[in-house]
């Protein structure tokens, strides 16, 4: 297997996917720009460190000699340019678990050139985007004709420090949908529906997330939105968010604020990950159709966001490294991908505690499709 550098190793979500590298027979190189916590951690775990900061005028030196890269440093608007720089220069393989809208759309600008330069750009190898992107991508061979896809997810449980920042960086930028082909720019959660998550409708508005970029890339719908159950309250909080952002560019207000992210916020613990579940709920839609508009729906369950993210990451990881060993046939193909166009929207049944179900969609008089990851594939 090839040489895999996980940056952002010592993060709370980092640990967690370097503790999954390791369990599947993966010796990661753990790095970072804090030396002592590289360190630490590379010392506990009896693996190599690198500590260097992005900034770096030598960064291509620190990234050469591997055969990919996974990015788990957020926020990721901040560090996916120099990283994926590097990785164009050297030939090397770049991953991260970003669900950021704007890293997305940079990467898919990036396809060209990563396909010139022989590598896989592929992005969102956690939760953000691999039950969304799967969900997607099934839904669409469920519906070829579909033209538009509606995403929803429930979940609770606290947010990782990154995670945390992440939401800090981007307070007031509003959300974003898709609209026949573009990207439109709109108010925080400016849309509210009821979705059916499998306890009866819920209360959702609509939040940016990256399948925005990624469901459109892998299944070519030129209509996408995602939206999140959220209680009418925390929505009408969430859409005065926008207020915030003049208040929050103020440089000592949003150094404090990190500060404070920083001391009070961790992530959740090894019980708290174990009791969650998160419910993904999609639906594409064929509005040309002379009927008024065909449609399949489904529900994807998953284990917690963190816990789901270690797995796919470090899943995806091994396979862009055990391609490499293959014929160009076998390999996951250069230039810009999503998790379910380079594995499949089967990939995310292989890990444990998934389930999916086709909700509408299925011929007339057959069974609905209840898939999990819980059995052999």
């Amino acid at each position: 297997m090839g040489s895999l550098l996980i940056y952002g190793a010592y993060g709370y979500t980092g640990r967690l996917v370097v503790r999954e590298a390791i369990r599947r027979g993966i010796t990661p190189v753990v790095a970072g720009r804090n030396e002592k916590k590289v360190t630490r951690q590379a010392d506990g775990l009896g693996l190599d460190g690198k500590a260097f900061d992005l900034k770096s005028p030598d960064l291509r030196s620190h990234v050469e000699r591997f055969d990919a890269v996974l990015n788990c440093a957020g926020p990721f608007v901040d560090t996916v340019d120099p990283i994926v720089e590097a990785c164009l220069e050297t030939g090397t393989d770049y991953l991260d678990v970003t669900g950021e809208v704007p890293v997305f759309e940079r990467l898919r600008q990036r396809d060209g050139d990563a396909r010139t330069a022989g590598i896989t750009l592929l992005p969102g190898v956690g939760f953000d985007v691999v039950p969304t992107d799967c969900l997607a991508a099934f839904l669409r061979e469920q519906l070829p004709s579909s033209d538009r896809l509606t995403l929803g997810i429930k979940a609770e449980g606290l947010p990782s420090r990154g995670t945390a920042r992440t939401l800090l960086e981007l307070a007031g930028d509003g959300g974003v949908v898709r609209r026949n082909g573009r990207l439109v720019n709109v108010p925080a959660a400016f849309r509210s529906r009821e979705i059916d998550f499998g306890h009866g409708p819920e209360h959702a508005v609509t939040i940016p997330l990256g399948d925005v970029v990624t469901a459109a890339w892998n299944t070519d719908l030129e209509s996408v939105e995602v939206y999140a159950a959220m209680h009418p309250l925390a929505a009408r909080a969430l859409s005065a968010a926008d207020s915030l952002a003049g208040l929050l560019a103020i440089p000592p207000i949003e150094t404090a604020a990190k500060r404070l992210i920083d001391i009070a916020i961790d992530g959740p613990g090894e019980r708290r990950r174990s009791e969650d579940r998160i419910v993904v709920w999609g639906e594409v839609v064929d509005e040309s159709a002379a009927d008024g508009g065909r449609r399949a729906s489904a529900r994807l369950e998953t284990p917690n966001v963190y816990d789901l993210t270690a797995e796919t990451a470090a899943a995806a990881a091994e396979r862009v490294l055990e391609g490499r060993n293959r014929t160009d046939r076998e390999r996951i193909p250069p230039g810009f991908q999503t998790p379910a166009a380079a594995f499949g929207p089967d990939f995310v049944l292989e890990f444990d505690g998934v389930d999916r179900e086709l909700l509408e969609g299925f011929d007339e008089g057959s069974e609905p499709d209840r898939s999990s990851g819980d059995t052999e594939p």
